[in-house]
């Protein structure tokens, strides 16, 4: 008689001790509807849930865009979906939002989350597709009211291993928002030049150590050596930068490995050339007296934003823009770090 194969009872992952340190272990934080004490927890302590992102500047956003019912309205960046509720609440269900995102999986999962919240087609249209095709929405919609562009990249990405956006944790080196097109950060350095880039870290993120880092990466790949995981980019950088005094060693090599990450990020993703285009669209998307916010995140997206909303007041674009920087107030970068590098710009379309 032959025995019935039974199918092994497997438990669950048990949840390992309070605070998990690997991002698949966090399974109460990436169920924010089931463990809502667990979410309020982390996020009282000033930290990000895993799988979750937290808005930036929504107050600040809402007082300046000035949000009336029956308004179209642009989230360059759906993310989450925070900012974007948030607009939509002040529409009381008359007018309408678009948003873009080219992260296919985020932006699935934030849709249903809008929509089993009452916000489904009927207000919000989300398209997947770089914000730089603004000007083809805009046509859709018939021009905006309103519109948002934060510049950051969502927290679900950042925290996620699989999607090699941090070197705190092992996983594979691709930086890609969307994971379905272009070529990793990996296949980048597979052929880059040491010129090009020490130039492009010292272009995309000021990195001091520039040239002796694309050196130390370019000779490893020259041995045969892929760089193709966070955890080799992370320790070529602590060896490279092993020469330092031992008091200034940590605290520098977590700031290059920042650096290092973000001009690779930029570069894969082509975020400078995208928000180029962006900003030249602009003016033609808004409607007269339409308003924008813009986050940006660092050095080097502020001055291309400041240039461009500059040179459109000058040109009679804009009948006003930001002359000075709004920055979140010291109890949201308390509650939530990832604020504090955060600046916002603004501009106002002129009215003929």
């Amino acid at each position: 008689m032959e025995q019935e194969t039974q199918t092994p009872h497997k438990r669950r992952v048990r949840y390992k001790g309070k605070y998990p340190r690997k991002f698949e272990e966090k399974y109460k934080e990436l169920n924010p509807e089931k463990y809502k004490d667990t979410i309020e927890h982390v996020i009282s302590k000033g930290n990000t849930p895993a799988g979750m992102h937290i808005s930036i500047m929504v107050n600040e956003i809402l007082d300046f865009l000035k949000i009336q019912p029956g308004e179209t309205g642009f989230d360059a960046t759906l993310g989450y979906g925070g900012h974007t509720k948030a607009m939509m609440e002040c529409l009381h269900g008359e007018g309408h939002m678009y948003a873009t995102d080219v992260d296919p999986e985020e932006s699935a999962k934030t849709r249903k989350r809008l929509a089993e919240q009452g916000f489904g087609e009927d207000i919000l249209t989300v398209k997947l597709q770089n914000f730089c095709t603004i000007d083809e929405i805009a046509k859709e919609a018939g021009g905006f009211d309103f519109i948002l562009a934060d510049l950051g990249v969502s927290s679900m990405q950042i925290d996620n291993p699989k999607r090699g956006f941090s070197f705190r944790a092992d996983g594979p080196l691709d930086l890609r928002l969307n994971q379905e097109k272009g070529i990793s950060a990996a296949e980048r350095l597979d052929k880059i030049s040491r010129e090009e880039l020490a130039g492009m870290l010292y272009e995309n993120s000021d990195e001091p150590y520039c040239e002796e880092i694309a050196k130390a990466i370019t000779d490893e790949i020259r041995k045969g050596n892929r760089v193709d995981t966070t955890t080799k980019l992370r320790e070529i950088i602590e060896k490279t930068l092993d020469f330092l005094p031992e008091k200034e060693k940590k605290d520098t090599v977590r700031k290059t490995c920042q650096r290092v990450f973000q001009a690779l990020r930029i570069d894969v993703n082509r975020e400078f050339e995208v928000l180029y285009e962006f900003m030249e669209k602009l003016p033609d998307a808004l409607k007269p007296g339409g308003r924008v916010a813009i986050l940006t995140f660092h050095s080097g997206e502020d001055k291309l934003v400041k240039k461009a909303l500059k040179a459109g007041y000058k040109a009679g674009i804009y009948s006003d823009y930001a002359k000075d920087v709004i920055r979140p107030s010291a109890q949201e970068c308390a509650q939530n770090g990832r604020a504090r590098s955060t600046k916002m710009r603004w501009a106002v379309k002129s009215e003929y």
